[in-house]
């Protein structure tokens, strides 16, 4: 039997979320366009015959403008300790370089590099960003992959169990993630509220569950201002009624969710704030 942990990180929005879910067959970690999406650490579980990975989705490492962004880029960092092998995620679709380049340098020689997106960019820009990578520093080994076609991935995923250690399993089989339900609710409403909302709105929302008694889910969404409170809510409630609709049919039927709007001034820069919402 082989087990252990293999760490998902690089810049925002190179596709790690996408990825991981793609790996395990299901949805484990929200996707955004928006950058900066996953805000925690979420563990996804692969096994086999024989294997089992413990797969971990890191926030994207960034520079970062308030104590959050400080605080997602310290667990992106913690997410690569201790684990048996880093894979280093990079955008075949985006200039590979500066920013690729400080996270590789925090990243282990036995790293293994991705070049996701691939289905997305000309055959030319893929094999620039190939040897973009090739550059960034010495990697044992380079993939490219669709993580949104699934092209590449199963390759990518046999060299992954291939470097486990022998060990027993970690979680029990049929488990994909240890996320807990409260904190996969929450971040399915902001993943939908990231989906709807302005651009400038996403980075000053938060979701976190207030109440959780079967069926009935409540769930409190956090913005800065007070001019972000209408813009979350909409017209007559019709924001808040997409998205609630939107998220329960990801919800087992029967969920009864209720979601309410509260402004929470400067809470990215907040330490008490961002303890208490788990970042």
């Amino acid at each position: 039997m082989r087990s252990g942990f293999a760490a998902l990180v690089g810049r925002p929005n190179v596709g790690k979320s996408t990825l991981l879910n793609r790996i395990l067959g299901t949805k484990v970690s929200i996707t955004s366009r928006v950058a900066q999406s996953t805000r925690t650490q979420v563990r996804g579980v692969l096994t086999r015959s024989g294997a089992q990975v413990v797969f971990v989705d890191t926030p994207g490492i960034h520079k970062p403008k308030t104590l959050l962004g400080e605080r997602l880029n310290d667990a992106a960092a913690d997410g690569m300790g201790g684990v048996d092998v880093t894979l280093l995620v990079v955008d075949a679709t985006a200039s590979v370089g500066h920013g690729d380049r400080v996270v590789a340098n925090m990243t282990p020689a036995t790293t293994i590099c991705v070049v996701n997106k691939i289905d997305s960019a000309p055959r030319k820009e893929v094999l620039d960003a190939l040897r973009a990578a090739d550059a960034l520093a010495v990697f044992q080994e380079i993939y490219p992959v669709s993580a949104k076609t699934g092209e590449g991935v199963e390759a990518l995923v046999e060299e992954v169990i291939a470097r486990m250690p022998e060990g027993p399993l970690l979680y029990p089989p049929d488990m994909v993630s240890d996320i807990p339900e409260a904190l996969w609710v929450a971040d399915l409403v902001r993943e939908q509220l990231l989906a709807v909302t302005r651009e400038e709105v996403p980075h000053s929302i938060a979701c976190r569950v207030t109440e959780w008694e079967w069926p009935l889910i409540r769930c409190e969404i956090l913005v800065e201002r007070d001019s972000q409170k209408p813009i979350v809510i909409g017209r007559g409630g019709q924001t808040l009624k997409e998205v609630g609709s939107r998220v329960r049919a990801q919800l087992s039927p029967g969920a009864y969710l209720e979601l309410f709007v509260k402004v929470d001034s400067n809470w990215q820069s907040r330490p008490k704030a961002l303890d208490r919402l788990g970042y």
